[in-house]
């Protein structure tokens, strides 16, 4: 092993344990806080192929979030709890998924500067993955808007031409 490592090493981790702790904390609030919007407006939007797009997208924040709170943990930390969802009110599926597409694009404004400053290069890497799959839901909600709904690939059936997806799925 070059000696030198050891010096580089020690220079990199500028980041104290308790400010990184708070910092993903505060980013797993953020993007929990999203995911949880994105879950409300998948209710509201029933086209086919634009309620898929947010199955996805839910999917993958669940995911994000679980790399998240994997990180809280082996810093010590707890995993802050849900924050339900602010009530929109009645919109239509072109309001909530432009309101999704501009919460989507603020959360990456706000975040991308703070997540420069985060030395430790494994968790610099997680949030700047996060970061970039949060811009390309961005593109996919844009994509929506614009009536695109080739969103996640073409049919070859013509599923989800016609009807709509039901808010709830399992009705008693």
């Amino acid at each position: 092993m070059d000696a030198r490592l050891h010096h580089v090493q020690g220079k990199a981790e500028h980041v104290k344990p308790p400010d990184m702790l708070a910092l993903l904390q505060d980013f797993y609030h953020d993007r929990l806080r999203l995911m949880t919007d994105h879950q409300m407006s998948a209710r509201g939007v029933g086209q086919y192929h634009f309620n898929n797009t947010y199955q996805y997208v839910i999917a993958r924040e669940e995911t994000h979030l679980q790399w998240v709170a994997d990180a809280i943990t082996r810093l010590g930390g707890s995993v802050p709890d849900l924050r339900a969802a602010a009530d929109r009110g009645p919109a239509s599926e072109h309001q909530l998924i432009e309101a999704d597409l501009e919460s989507e694009r603020t959360f990456v404004d706000r975040w991308q500067p703070r997540v420069q400053q985060v030395t430790n290069a494994r968790d610099r890497k997680m949030l700047e993955i996060i970061l970039g799959e949060s811009l390309e839901h961005a593109h996919l909600l844009a994509e929506a808007l614009a009536g695109h709904t080739d969103l996640l690939g073409r049919s070859t059936t013509d599923a989800g031409q016609r009807g709509t997806v039901l808010a709830d799925r399992w009705v008693e």
